[in-house]
């Protein structure tokens, strides 16, 4: 099942469908579900009730819709960093034995279609294609083999970075956090619609239609089930947690001359299956 979080005027919105088309439901209309953010908390047989109930709604007009990230108010978001052999090479680190961990703040993002702030304070605004886990199940000490059953479904980010305000200080919450860099979305894929542990498909960034990054999620250095494993090791994960998995190489920081995103271009990551997340750049006012 692909779920979309929307707002149509004020009135935020939950639709299902198969990447093209949806229909949905207004919070404002009758049998209504509630929010990704409340099912993820019911358990798997909530997505397929709220589908069913969906599925009886209008057809949803995506042209006349704001995406909203699937998730927009999630307990905790963790990043993971240098997941990707290549990109932890191109980045001058040497190959993590054990996950480079930050963390995003919720109003560090924003949905498909809206833009990217570059701020007035730097030009290192770069791109970095990813994959999303979110947690549908809680869970403490969960072990390698049973923790893609405490997978809910996965999405797309793009977790744009400050580059030079990353490098200020020895941590880089800084450089993530800036407002409107966290793009998410535009679908929330349930786990059964994916390969296990959504690993071999295709994840490609592309600016302005050129393809800056091209790899696979079979290439993660730490898979979604050993990220679930290590972080479960530190706290009890709970529904609707976000881990968000690492970028491939090609980022504009380690391209010779940089390449970073400017006002006017428009960014996009795809992954096989779970659509494309598009998001245009404009200058901070």
């Amino acid at each position: 099942m692909q779920f979309l979080n929307f707002r149509q005027g004020q009135t935020q919105g939950l639709a299902v469908g198969d990447g093209k088309t949806f229909t949905g439901l207004l919070a404002s209309d009758a049998g209504y579900p509630g929010s990704l953010q409340s099912l993820v908390k019911q358990g798997p047989d909530a997505f397929a009730k709220a589908a069913e109930a969906l599925r009886k709604g209008a057809a949803i007009d995506l042209a006349k819709i704001d995406y909203l990230p699937p998730f927009d108010n999630p307990g905790r978001i963790f990043c993971i960093g240098l997941n990707y052999v290549d990109h932890s090479v191109e980045s001058g680190f040497e190959i993590p034995t054990y996950p480079a961990i930050f963390s995003r703040f919720n109003d560090s993002m924003m949905g498909h279609g809206a833009p990217i702030i570059r701020p007035k304070v730097s030009t290192q605004l770069d791109y970095e294609g990813e994959l999303v886990a979110v947690i549908g199940k809680p869970g403490r000490y969960i072990s390698k083999e049973k923790a893609l059953e405490h997978v809910a479904g996965y999405s797309i980010f793009n977790d744009a970075s400050i580059r030079d305000y990353q490098r200020k200080s020895a941590q880089w919450t800084i450089g993530k956090n800036f407002d409107d860099t966290g793009a998410f979305g535009p679908f929330f894929v349930t786990s059964d619609e994916l390969p296990p542990g959504a690993t071999g498909l295709k994840i490609q960034t592309r600016l302005n239609g050129a393809v800056v990054q091209d790899a696979s999620t079979s290439s993660l250095i730490f898979d979604v089930a050993t990220l679930v494993q290590l972080l479960s090791e530190a706290v009890c994960l709970q529904p609707g947690d976000v881990i968000v998995t690492g970028t491939p190489s090609g980022v504009g920081l380690a391209r010779k001359p940089p390449l970073f995103m400017k006002h006017g271009d428009v960014c996009e990551v795809e992954i096989e299956g779970m659509g494309i997340l598009s998001n245009p750049v404009v200058d901070e006012k």
